[in-house]
């Protein structure tokens, strides 16, 4: 795993995007680093990995700033829930944060970019399962939610991101969130992990965010 295992998946999304019509680089590989160490999280980055996922800031806040002390050009995604009093830790560490998916949010993360003089790429999490237990914008109240934060907060919200439930077919999921995206007027869309992101590619995806097949299988207890 590791270096030889990020060139891996480097080598097979160039082949999905071409086997499907794609250009080459259409696709962002985000390397999903959370609950592994700096000492395993940088081989890959010596193997040429500039784009990381988090799921926690605390955790990100351990580890990224000394990184990117070694090492230029680092984009880090906040791809995991977001609570308001993380909020200013978050604008001030990620570069990316892919998981707005309420009023509260939407509003502190346009309070600290303005106070921070900071701006961010911004995603909506969308719920395409509409599971009770996973965040996210319900599907039907997507396209509403991307136009008030526009319009409220003035937030450029460039991207729309899922997490399909486990047992169902992802396939149809990506179809909705392509759907929404196109209404939404949204560039990017966040779908497809380390399973599913050949099958993502296909049906559009322009940020895939991959982890276990990069650096192994996590403990249980970290899923």
């Amino acid at each position: 795993m590791g270096k030889s295992a990020y060139h891996d998946v480097v080598n097979d999304i160039e082949i999905c995007e071409k086997n499907n019509g794609r250009m080459n680089g259409d696709t962002t590989l985000v390397v999903v680093s959370k609950t592994f160490p700096v000492d395993e999280i940088l081989p890959v980055v010596n193997a040429g990995a500039r784009t990381f996922g988090e799921n926690r800031v605390q955790e990100a806040a351990s580890k990224w700033p000394q990184i990117r002390e070694q090492f230029d050009k680092i984009e880090l995604h906040l791809i995991g829930p977001l609570q308001s009093n993380k909020a200013a830790q978050a604008v001030q560490l990620f570069d990316v944060i892919q998981t707005i998916d309420r009023e509260k949010i939407a509003a502190v993360i346009a309070r600290e970019m303005k106070k921070q003089n900071k701006s961010l790429q911004l995603f909506v999490q969308v719920n395409t399962g509409s599971e009770p237990q996973k965040a996210g914008v319900l599907p039907e109240n997507t396209t509403e939610f991307v136009r008030f934060c526009r319009e409220k907060y003035g937030l450029q919200i460039s991207g729309l991101m899922c997490i399909p439930p486990n047992n169902e077919d992802p396939g149809q999921h990506f179809t909705l969130l392509k759907r929404l995206s196109e209404e939404c007027q949204c560039q990017y869309l966040s779908m497809g992990m380390s399973a599913d992101y050949r099958l993502a590619i296909e049906f559009g995806a322009t940020h895939v965010r991959v982890g276990s097949a990069i650096f192994g299988q996590r403990p249980t207890n970290n899923q």
